[in-house]
């Protein structure tokens, strides 16, 4: 697992090294600096044995002096550089001013307009300085136009070769969102799709389509650690490829107000509470074995290997609930996830009608006998049936039955699909009955049915930061439902009651587009449920059981299917040398 700082903790951090003496805010800066240029070679290798030009953006605070030390590196490397200057210099921070003033010995700046961006012709390399993680408001008036000319919108200006300095401007890196007043958001589909058609093939014909509805930066420089926001909503979109760069400041040993931060993700050191932020963020990421422990990527991998020693029961039992006739296809693949996860056994609770039509599907999957609420209180006499899955292919009648049935049985429950959806029209009626051992899965549409004052805020246009998230929203449903909350997307949100929460994202390299496809979501909710059979903790199954999903998708790749998921698991296994 890797930790999201928001903007407010890295600036407590920042803050604290140089409180410390470890660093100055200049060497900050010019660390920065380096590490962008550095990255820029490293995409484009090719640009370090040649001399371009380079157009540098600048802002009005330290990301704006970000900007000033890349366009003095690439100046003394031998480019031409035209750097621009959004704001008065005179109200530049210290550590921005000097930069500027370095900068002014080597060549001009230019007071930023779009009419005069739009005399600067062609460059090799754009350069987007101007606002990071400090961004407090939304683009308006000549700024929204220059980030619209910069994006090549306006048809006159084509190029792959734009360099974010932290995030591309006007994303808020604490939620992902593009901060907008009045004007419309400059990277909204409905604005982009307005581009003229003729535009739209000269720009395809440059390389610039990506800039059009992919992406506005290709490449996002940030340091020491990503935000959010570069993994929430339009964040993965906009920032194009992700490159962190360490710029040396260690948080184990920064210090603020004589406290060390020892774990930058306890509720204890006191910047956070100060900065009034949520802590326990963190990223689902690559694997990465720690020294010592037997966990992958700090997940509780330790936990999936069995022992010679154990038998079935070891691993749990799990019930999946079923649908009724020619609707059992659903609960089916969730059964099978949780099979192959490792649950010891797995039963699928199955109306009268749909018994043969189940037997004649299933092997190694159990079948009981489930008609209604008081069938399934007296099939939960059995208490090794200890973990419960309720929603794939269900049904709404079926669902409102059994599921208050389900959770007064107090078992880990994963309540998914039609579970949820059938208590939309009073969603406090599922609230009161919810306890700390359930998951909610829901996907936007029963999130906003479930929590739609929540939903609301969610929705609502993002005028200034830090904008209201996906992980806001996330911990505050978590927190009201008393119980874990998984808010399913290409950006799957995780939260506890607690306020932990982490983000399993499937973007940038990660990226698995395929999991668009029916049936996903119910082998998802198969993993959970196998896992929680397992014994593992409700967090910890739903943090592991959306990793695994993911790597399973990027095992197969184009063509998945919701059948070939739960197919891929022992490779991925294998790859983890479990």
């Amino acid at each position: 697992m890797t930790e999201l700082l928001t903007a407010a903790q890295m600036r407590a951090i920042e803050q604290a090294a140089i409180e410390s003496g470890e660093v100055t805010g200049l060497e900050l800066m010019e660390r920065a600096g380096r590490g962008v240029v550095e990255a820029i070679f490293e995409e484009w290798p090719e640009l370090s044995k040649t001399l371009g030009r380079a157009v540098v953006l600048c802002g009005p605070g330290n990301n704006g002096g970000d900007g000033f030390v890349v366009a003095r590196l690439l100046k003394e490397w031998g480019w031409e550089v035209e750097v621009f200057l959004y704001g008065d210099p005179k109200k530049l921070p210290p550590d921005a001013r000097v930069n500027y003033d370095r900068w002014l010995e080597l060549g001009e700046v230019i007071p930023l307009t779009e009419q005069d961006m739009r005399k600067g012709g062609f460059a090799d390399l754009y350069v987007d300085a101007l606002f990071g993680t400090g961004l407090k408001r939304g683009l308006d008036g000549e700024l929204f136009n220059v980030v619209r000319h910069l994006s090549g919108v306006n048809g006159d200006h084509y190029t792959d070769r734009i360099i974010s300095i932290d995030a591309p401007s006007g994303l808020c890196l604490d939620s992902g969102r593009v901060l907008h007043q009045e004007a419309p958001n400059p990277w909204s589909s409905k604005l982009l799709d307005s581009v003229p058609a003729e535009i739209r093939s000269k720009a395809a014909q440059a390389g610039g389509a990506r800039a059009l509805r992919d992406r506005f930066a290709w490449l996002t420089v940030c340091f020491d650690s990503p935000k959010p926001g570069h993994f929430l909503a339009q964040g993965p979109d906009l920032c194009g490829r992700l490159v962190v760069k360490d710029i040396g400041i260690s948080i184990q040993r920064c210090r603020f107000n004589g406290e060390p931060y020892d774990d930058a993700f306890t509720l204890g050191p006191k910047p956070f509470r100060r900065a009034n932020r949520p802590a326990f963020l963190t990223l689902a990421e690559a694997p990465g074995r720690v020294k010592d422990e037997r966990t992958w990527g700090g997940l509780p991998l330790y936990r999936l290997p069995k022992s010679k020693q154990h038998h079935k029961f070891t691993h749990g039992h799990a019930l999946i609930l079923s649908g009724g006739a020619v609707k059992t296809g659903a609960a089916r693949l969730a059964a099978r996830g949780a099979l192959r996860i490792g649950a010891g056994l797995v039963t699928l609770g199955v109306p009268p009608a749909a018994q043969m039509e189940v037997a004649a599907q299933v092997t190694a999957i159990m079948l009981q006998r489930v008609e209604g609420a008081d069938g399934l209180t007296q099939v939960l006499q059995d208490e090794r049936l200890n973990a419960l899955c309720l929603g794939p292919g269900l049904g709404l009648e079926r669902a409102r039955d059994l599921v208050p049935a389900a959770l007064n049985a107090k078992r880990a429950t994963v309540l998914d699909a039609d579970a949820l959806t059938a208590f939309a029209d009073d969603p406090a009626v599922l609230s009161a009955q919810l306890h700390e051992n359930c998951i909610l899965t829901p996907h936007g549409g029963e999130f906003a049915r479930l929590f739609p004052d929540i939903a609301e805020k969610l929705s609502a246009p993002a005028t200034k930061g830090p904008a209201y998230s996906k992980v806001d929203a996330t911990r505050e449903a978590a927190k009201r439902a008393g119980c874990v909350i998984l808010f399913k997307g290409p950006d799957t949100v995780i939260a506890a009651p607690n306020g932990q929460c982490s983000v399993n994202a499937a973007v940038y390299d990660r990226a698995a587009p395929w999991l668009a496809t029916a049936g996903s979501g119910d082998v998802l909710a198969g993993f959970i449920t196998g896992l929680l059979a397992r014994g593992f903790a409700p967090m910890q199954a739903a943090e592991t059981a959306a990793w695994l999903h993911v790597e399973c998708a990027r095992a197969f790749g184009p063509g998945l299917i919701a059948e070939d998921l739960p197919e891929l698991l022992p490779e991925v296994f294998k790859q983890l040398n479990i």
